[in-house]
């Protein structure tokens, strides 16, 4: 019987007590600390030369690079659309390996037509829910950004926040919206100091911290009582959404 179990749950006729957990302080005080530098990928949603979301996702890379972070950025051209390529195409492959790598994740996507882009929604389509019974985005962290062309707008990140939950990633509760993007970079690419500036570098220094602090005790905060009671047989025909 796990630490925290009872042997009887006399109110609770339909709980299996072996598996039963009353979480403690002591399921976290015990976990090991990660030495290696945390990290990080980092999506953006647009291929136009000059993509704002992309120099976005730039300048997050290098203040997350600045706080002691490793990162990678997937470029997304050439990613098929789901479902139209198997999942063995290599930007597709490349996509997933870099998502278990992950210990935190950055999406920047435009806003266009008052919604994510397809391209944004395409990537994150890309990485299964779940692989077998392991689920390549739990418990890890997610920032969200957006760009948009005129004024200030909230629906991207909105979204994105709905799918990071549905992923079942821990959504930090600061986020980056900017507002006509185009006048916030100069022509070398970088973003011009300002109020929206500042607030990236809270979005990436919340961020850091939340992964400091969550990464090594993910699979503790992740443990659920129904997935116990599953097999991991039973667990990859739940989840898998490959027949739909």
């Amino acid at each position: 019987m796990r630490r925290g179990a009872v042997s009887q749950l006399p109110d609770l006729p339909n709980i299996d007590a072996a598996l039963f957990h009353a979480p403690q302080a002591s399921d976290f005080a015990a976990v090991g600390r990660a030495t290696h530098a945390p990290r990080f990928l980092l999506l953006y949603g647009s291929l136009r030369e000059r993509s704002y979301s992309r120099l976005l996702t730039l300048e997050a890379a290098r203040l997350l690079q600045a706080m002691g972070g490793e990162t990678r950025i997937f470029d997304p051209s050439g990613l098929p659309l789901p479902d139209s390529a198997p999942d063995t195409h290599p930007k597709v492959q490349e996509l997933r390996e870099l998502a278990q790598w992950a210990e935190g994740m950055v999406w920047c996507s435009p806003e266009r037509h008052g919604a994510m882009t397809g391209i944004m929604k395409a990537q994150i389509d890309w990485i299964p829910l779940s692989s077998g019974a392991i689920r390549p985005t739990q418990g890890k962290t997610l920032a969200v950004m957006e760009v948009s062309g005129g004024s200030q707008s909230f629906n991207a990140v909105n979204q994105m926040r709905i799918l990071g939950r549905w992923m079942r990633m821990l959504t930090i509760p600061n986020q980056s919206s900017v507002a006509k993007a185009f006048q916030q970079f100069d022509e070398a690419g970088r973003m011009h100091p300002s109020a929206y500036y500042d607030r990236v570098v809270d979005v990436m220094e919340e961020l850091m911290k939340f992964t400091l602090l969550t990464r090594d005790v993910s699979p503790t905060l992740a443990n659920r009582y129904s997935e116990r009671r599953e097999s991991a047989e039973m667990l990859s025909k739940r989840v898998n959404q490959g027949v739909i």
